[in-house]
């Protein structure tokens, strides 16, 4: 499930602001104990008798429009805790940390460098706890500094303006697993009334699910209502939703 923690300022606790969602999945995390499968999870005695390494690589190469939901479907299948884009100045510069729930999702997360996010080559990188909290640092000056943040949104919906959009009826989900069905779109929504003949599962050019549908609610009412589930999850994804319109629906499920 994902949450929300915030920047603390060390000297008064006060909030610095958001970081950003993280998933932490308590049957079977990093800083608990193994709970599940054994690959999953590798003990102490794999490093001769040291703590494992602290799971975070550092992610390069991103789109300058990145979200969480981009990066978790970029590590589809591992356990992500945290997501924190790098600013400098007020920019996005294109980096972001990822700490993983195990120390060997580390190894599976750099077997993604050099794979293609929209149009851009990603690279993976290992990182350290300490280059990762300095990171954090970094992200609270740069906040103090009152510097405005410009790229890498973040899935909010206020900063997003997805509050002040006019409701149709319609709402566009995205981020969803791709094995997901019509049936798990209605248990996403199980408060709200709706029918199978209503949801529409988007497919790629090779027939396959994109990760994104379209669902009709009764009425615009209904929908902004339904806005209370973004960035909720179906699953272990993190799901956005955006309000939509008729048009928009069929050119998508035109293409």
């Amino acid at each position: 499930m994902f949450s929300k923690r915030k920047y603390m300022d060390g000297g008064d606790g006060r909030e610095m602001g958001m970081k950003r969602p993280q998933s932490f999945d308590s049957s079977s995390s990093y800083f608990g104990g193994p709970s599940g499968s054994g690959l999953m999870y590798t003990s102490s005695y794999a490093y001769g008798g040291e703590p494992p390494p602290f799971p975070v690589v550092r992610l390069r190469g991103l789109p300058f429009d990145c979200t969480d939901a981009d990066v978790i479907d970029f590590l589809h299948g591992l356990n992500l805790l945290d997501i924190l884009f790098i600013h400098k100045g007020g920019r996005f510069t294109g980096e972001a940390f990822c700490v993983l729930a195990y120390p060997l999702q580390v190894d599976f997360a750099i077997q993604r460098d050099r794979r293609i996010m929209g149009r851009r080559y990603i690279e993976v990188f290992r990182s350290t706890r300490q280059e990762y909290y300095s990171a954090i640092a970094n992200e609270i000056s740069d906040l103090r500094s009152g510097s405005p943040r410009r790229g890498a949104r973040r899935a909010k919906s206020n900063d997003d303006g997805k509050d002040l959009i006019e409701h149709t009826g319609i709402l566009r989900m995205r981020g969803l697993p791709y094995s997901a069905g019509k049936e798990d779109i209605l248990d996403f929504f199980k408060d709200y009334e709706l029918s199978e003949d209503r949801i529409y599962v988007l497919l790629n050019a090779d027939g396959r699910p994109s990760g994104e549908a379209y669902v009709e609610f009764a009425n615009p009412v209904a929908s902004r209502s339904a806005m209370v589930r973004d960035r909720m999850t179906l699953g272990r994804r993190y799901i956005e939703l955006f309000p939509s319109t008729t048009k928009e629906m069929d050119d998508a499920k035109g293409r």
